[in-house]
């Protein structure tokens, strides 16, 4: 992150949306390589599988999928079956393209 004077908190609230922006990009281009590893892959049943035993009490913690669901819901293809569409890697990393294009200001 770049020097700025103190009064310039609006570039500072910008780079700091741009950090968020990159991360969810990030994020569902990692989850693209794992949902094609395969499920025998100790990874990939790390992200679509449940924790065995109970769980601790309040609110359930956010998990990655949650995460990358929630990214793909602000791109407009939230209620899709990702996963299957992982397996064509053409529409894929259209749909990765795209959620990086929509981001960039």
């Amino acid at each position: 992150m770049a020097d700025f004077k103190a009064g310039d908190k609006y570039i500072t609230v910008i780079e700091d949306t741009m950090f968020l922006f990159l991360l969810a990009y990030l994020r569902i281009r990692g989850a693209g390589h794992v949902a094609r590893m395969g499920e025998e892959r100790g990874v990939y049943r790390v992200l679509v599988g449940k924790a065995e035993g109970r769980r601790l009490l309040g609110r359930p913690r956010r998990r990655w999928v949650d995460n990358i669901r929630m990214d793909l819901q602000e791109v407009g293809c939230g209620y899709m079956d990702w996963i299957g569409l992982v397996k064509d890697r053409d529409r894929w990393q259209a749909l990765v393209s795209a959620v990086m294009n929509l981001r960039v200001p």
